[in-house]
């Protein structure tokens, strides 16, 4: 039973973080008991366990599985309709879809009324942190921007959501009716307008992760000069027209205010957009973004435009679970690290090594098994891959997150979210992981900092099509001032595609120097705008525009299409990377 409390009380909510995290590994063998005790007799289980409910049996006899193993379970629930029972003896009430642009498909994760009870309890705590750490710095109106997509329905019946959709549609009365409007333009738009009106009175902005900041950011530089016309008019643009969005700004913009249009113009005309967030809203005290894993590589760009307010990163949440909680929500966006909240799910931890490619570890592979850690035997400074086993279903399932364990609250340990355990580029022998290319553009980007540019986004993929094949990075980048774009000079452009390539590992440069087996790298630079119709080619394929992630590996063509056809600048590595560093 999930101890209950007003998240209001931060006094209450302190005492039970402190309670769970002090006894962090009894609660885990709860929790494992608890899921046993109820499944142990579902299809899937039963071929394991034979009815048993024993967790060393569990442990013994239960393989790792990705979400490819147990697909086939949950599209006989999903598409024929079959019993939730195949999987988990609580009623399956909706399925939760994944962004399906970091890992390349999307996934459909169950999610039951005890899984709801689970998250919710999850988000008192977490508000009971922010309560407590954020005391002060919310005196005002928080500006966080939520955008929902139609609810759709499977075959057989149930509700196909993304987890934002999930956790607002089922807590309706909580939120603001302008957020409910499915035209993702309209809804941003009226939000940001309602944002405007009360600039004075907002303390804090974001939403759910750095990359939609961004899109909201660009957005609004592309919509205020009507934003403004809005404001001094009075009036609303005539391309508003959904109910929910024309009465939630008639009750906020309901006259003309000229003087607050011209304070609009006269900031949005500056040269630079630099601090464009503090300017707009100067009472900001901070944005809230997730900004750890692939989201790191939009901390410069967030740094540039919110003037460098402080970047809350609150929880480490997926479609599978809500997992930990940021207990330093302040600290430097590089060192955010999350607690684990022990009652959400059963944490499983394989061991990586150091020198160890995460991505080598075979889930059919019996010897995992023999060196699997509980939550309570972790060792800070080593780097685990997460399995989880939850309620709704899922058993030794391989989250793909590879975490490195930097600290304890009490017993309970602390993780920096490292990587997602994928290959984004792979020819011949030679597997690049998200991390070793969010290393590597890095340091690469640091040839042309000093000349006013950071990078927006970028992505990449594998051209095979001609022999050696290499690799591509598109790259979208943003210049500081608000200048005329310049030409791009080719040599510190070719020495970036070097240093990228220096930057990967032993086997590319390998492959790169001695068999010709993998011929230059080459940067593509974009146009201003072409991960915006990136995003928008996949938010029309499905994904939630909350979700989105920029996907690092390209697989789609007609994705490629996309940038290759905004192409303004191709450059290659003119030098052979050295295998001596």
């Amino acid at each position: 039973m999930l101890p209950t409390f007003d998240p209001r009380d931060t006094e209450a909510g302190s005492r039970i973080l402190e309670d769970i995290t002090s006894s962090a590994g009894h609660i885990q063998e709860q929790v494992l008991e608890e899921i046993l005790t109820k499944n142990a007799s579902t299809n899937y289980l039963k071929g394991f366990l034979n009815g048993y409910s024993d967790k060393e049996l569990f442990k013994n006899k239960v393989p790792l599985v990705d979400y490819e193993d147990i697909k086939i379970y949950i599209d006989r629930i999903a598409l024929d309709g079959e019993p939730s029972q195949i999987l988990t003896n609580d009623s399956i009430t909706e399925l939760l879809i994944s962004s399906g642009t970091s890992g390349g498909k999307q996934k459909w994760i169950p999610k039951t009324a005890e899984e709801g009870e689970r998250r919710a309890f999850f988000f008192c705590l977490l508000a009971t942190v922010q309560n407590r750490y954020l005391h002060g710095l919310n005196d005002g109106k928080a500006l966080f921007f939520v955008l929902i997509s139609p609810d759709t329905h499977t075959p057989g019946g149930l509700v196909l959501r993304t987890t934002t959709a999930s956790e607002i549609k089922n807590r309706k009365d909580r939120y603001p009716q302008v957020i409910f409007c499915e035209d993702t333009n309209q809804s941003l738009y009226s939000q940001l307008l309602c944002g405007l009106v009360q600039r004075d009175e907002i303390a804090s902005i974001g939403t759910f992760f750095a990359s939609g900041l961004l899109r909201i950011i660009k957005f609004f530089e592309e919509h205020w000069q009507e934003m403004s016309s809005n404001i001094r008019t009075g009036q609303m643009s005539d391309w508003i027209t959904d109910p929910k969005c024309k009465r939630a700004v008639s009750l906020i913009l309901s006259k003309q205010i000229p003087d607050l249009a011209d304070s609009i113009d006269l900031v949005c005309q500056e040269k630079s957009w630099e601090g464009i967030i503090k300017k707009i809203w100067p009472r900001t005290k901070y944005v809230q973004a997730i900004i750890t894993g692939s989201m790191a590589q939009y901390i410069p760009a967030l740094e540039f435009y919110t003037g460098r307010l402080p970047i809350v990163s609150p929880a480490y949440v997926s479609s599978e679970a809500c997992f930990g909680i940021n207990l330093k929500p302040l600290c430097s966006p590089y060192d955010v690290s999350y607690t684990l909240i022990p009652n959400m799910a059963y944490y499983e931890f394989i061991p990586i090594g150091n020198h160890q490619d995460p991505n080598c570890t075979n889930s059919k592979d019996a010897h995992l098994k023999d060196h699997i850690v509980d939550l309570a035997n972790v060792k800070i400074g080593q780097h685990y891959e997460l399995l989880v086993t939850t309620c709704t279903g899922l058993y030794r399932y391989r989250m793909g997150d590879v975490l490195l364990v930097t600290g304890f609250h009490n017993i309970t340990p602390q993780f920096k979210f490292v990587q997602r355990r994928n290959v984004v580029l792979s020819i011949d022998t030679d597997k690049t992981t998200e991390q070793d290319l969010q290393n590597a553009v890095t340091i690469a980007m640091h040839i042309l900092e000093p000349l006013g540019f950071f990078l927006l986004d970028y992505s990449s993929y594998a051209d095979t099509s001609s022999i050696p094949g290499h690799y591509v990075l598109f790259w979208e980048l943003q210049l500081r001032s608000n200048d005329d774009f310049p030409v791009l000079d080719q040599v510190k452009m070719e020495k970036c595609c070097s240093l990228v390539e220096q930057s990967l590992d032993l086997q590319y440069k390998m492959l790169r120097n001695q068999s010709n087996t993998i011929g230059p790298l080459e940067v593509r630079v974009v146009k201003q705008g072409s991960f915006n119709v990136l995003m928008d080619f996949y938010v029309s394929q499905g994904t939630s525009l909350n979700q989105y992630k920029t996907p690092k590996n390209i697989k789609s063509e007609k994705a490629i299409e996309i940038l290759d056809s905004r192409v303004v600048g191709k450059f290659y590595s003119r030098e052979v990377p050295n295998q001596d560093s």
